[in-house]
């Protein structure tokens, strides 16, 4: 992975440490992303699994 990451650098004349930084801010955005998600989803009324699958069964998607 570091001969990879070495080689695009050459490639994009950037440094090894811009593309590391830039897949760290990506990754860590996609974690807020669903940390929000979460956050909207919280007050939510849970089902059972069972209930679930029911659910899926009932709207012919399984």
């Amino acid at each position: 992975m570091h001969h990879a990451l070495r080689i695009k650098a050459v490639h994009s004349r950037r440094t090894l440490s811009d593309l590391v930084n830039e897949a760290v801010r990506l990754a860590l955005r996609e974690d807020e992303e669903d940390l929000a998600a979460i956050a909207e989803r919280a007050h939510e009324p849970t089902m059972t699994y069972e209930q679930f699958l029911k659910d899926l069964k009932t709207d012919g998607k399984i």
